[in-house]
This record gives structure tokens, sequence and C-alpha cells, in this order.
């Protein structure tokens, strides 16, 4: 089996930032309706677990900021990638390229909703 091509390997990075992407999403919607359960419950002794509950759910949104520097950075070496292997002797296959433009569309979603 032949190695992976430069732009497999960059698509792949994209690819696994979305998911982590979607991950803290999902994490963070986790945290909130644990909270609201909370909050619906009432009474103050779960008043200290809701406040680590809302100080985890400022951390997960913490990350968001880095999480899209993180999808641009890759984002423009995948695009990079699709450039260079445009020309004569490229070593991408037509598969290769058709899910690297799957991974800049979602790549470009990701961004989108971490805005």
């Amino acid at each position: 089996m032949p190695p992976p091509s430069r732009l497999a390997i960059a698509t792949s990075v994209v690819n696994r930032l979305v998911k982590e992407e979607k991950s803290y999403h999902k994490e963070l919607e986790h945290q909130q309706a644990s909270i609201d359960k909370l909050e619906q419950g009432g009474g103050d002794e779960n008043a200290d677990f809701q406040m680590r509950q809302e100080a985890s759910m400022d951390e997960t949104r913490a990350m968001f900021p880095q999480l899209k520097q993180k999808i641009q950075d890759a984002l423009a070496r995948l695009e990079q990638q699709l450039e260079q292997d445009k020309g004569p002797g490229d070593q991408s296959t037509p598969e290769d390229i058709t899910k690297a433009k799957e991974a800049v569309a979602a790549a470009l979603t990701a961004i989108r909703e971490v805005s």
C-alpha cells in the first residue's frame, strides 16, 4: 500500500479538526441541558454542582476561538495543497481531490458555526 499523499494527509487534518469542533458543540449542548435540568429542580443543595457545570461550560466556550484558528490554518494548508496538486505529476487521485473539496466545505461550515 503506497503512503498517503500530502493532499490526503491535509484532508485528514481538516476532517479531524471539524469533527473535534462538532464534539465541542455537542458537549456544550449536553452541559447546557444539565444546567437547565438542575435549574428546574431548584434547591440550594445542587448550587455547588451547578456552579462547577457553569465553569465547565466557560472552559468549553473558551476552546472555540483556538479551534477556529486551527481549522483556518489547516484549511489554508489544504487549499494550498489542492492548488499544488493541479499541476502535472500530481500524486493525488480524483477520489483524494473529491474528499479534499468536501473537507473544505465542511471546514467553511464549521468556521461559520464557531463565529
